[in-house]
């Protein structure tokens, strides 16, 4: 149903390594193809798209009208990144970014709940959203949640990943870029799928053998 002079716009959380193979293909048929990156959730369709584009600057311009409806108004939340597979790379490390943001409010939870003096730890959150350096969407975001369910009882800490935080990491190894705090979210959300790990059960029966240190039995 496609002919010459058409452009594709993969708006999805492709990988990026699967682009450039895309647009040759169509290439050959005349057939533009942009790559793009679409950050905003559910929250998009009010806020704005944040949009991370890939492709060849004559298709970027043409079909500017449709990105500049779907981004926030105003000069942030769009990016011609680069050529075809730059947009969905973008998207990525953006990914892998979110991924260590999460993470890193998820363990000051964890340690203000575990806290014997504070008292108020939803409120604490609340505070920090305006006048600090901590401030974000996903700060905001997390205050939402704690409105709802203060102690989030109602939660599993299972968690998925999609996979752009991989892919940021597989990248990471590739060019030798030493991503601490990225890598150690991703292998987090792999430790809430353990009901008994048993990479800690190994490290318990290593202490006990060298140790005598005292175990905890089923």
């Amino acid at each position: 149903m496609l002919g010459d002079g058409d452009i594709i716009i993969d708006g999805g959380n492709s990988r990026f390594s699967d682009d450039a193979p895309r647009g040759e293909r169509l290439g050959e048929r005349g057939i533009g193809y942009l790559d793009a990156g679409v950050s905003g959730g559910v929250w998009g369709k009010h806020n704005g798209y944040g949009l991370m584009v890939g492709g060849a600057q004559e298709h970027v311009e043409r079909l500017m009208p449709i990105f500049e409806a779907l981004k926030p108004a105003g000069e942030f939340g769009f990016v011609h990144a680069g050529p075809v597979g730059a947009g969905h790379y973008a998207k990525m490390v953006h990914n892998g970014i979110e991924y260590g943001l999460m993470h890193a409010y998820a363990e000051g939870y964890e340690l203000l709940a575990k806290s014997e003096v504070v008292t108020n730890v939803p409120g604490v959150f609340k505070s920090w959203r305006e006048g600090t350096v901590v401030r974000s969407w996903l700060l905001d975001l997390l205050d939402r949640a704690l409105d709802e369910d203060p102690e989030l009882a109602e939660l599993s800490g299972y968690t998925e990943d999609t996979g752009e935080g991989r892919w940021t990491v597989d990248e990471a190894v590739r060019l030798a870029v030493p991503l601490n705090v990225i890598t150690a979210s991703l292998f987090a959300r792999f430790a809430s799928r353990q009901d008994d790990s048993p990479a800690m059960k190994a490290v318990a029966a290593l202490r006990q053998q060298f140790g005598g240190h005292a175990v905890r039995k089923r």
